[in-house]
């Protein structure tokens, strides 16, 4: 599997909205009572959260490029990737 930056913020704006989707299922299923408008606020404040932890985080990984700081990803060497596809 190829490595891929972290995005914490798209993680936490997904947990956001996961949470609005189980309280409309249980509204659904009859567990509760959830009026239409309620999920609103909380999906308003988990974008809110999200684009602070985005931003946090491009500040973070753009200090580290500047100072030379290694990275997450840059600490671990890459194991050589094999592709039978290439002659060599």
């Amino acid at each position: 599997m190829l490595r891929h930056e972290v995005q914490p913020g798209r993680l936490v704006a997904g947990a956001f909205l996961t949470l609005a989707g189980i309280i409309y299922a249980g509204d659904a299923g009859g567990a509760w009572e959830t009026p239409w408008f309620a999920v609103i606020p909380l999906v308003i404040v988990g974008f809110c959260l999200a684009a602070t932890v985005g931003g946090l985080t491009r500040g973070i990984r753009r200090r580290r490029r500047r100072t030379g700081a290694p990275g997450p990803t840059e600490a671990q060497p890459e194991a050589p990737s094999h592709n039978p596809t290439q002659a060599g």
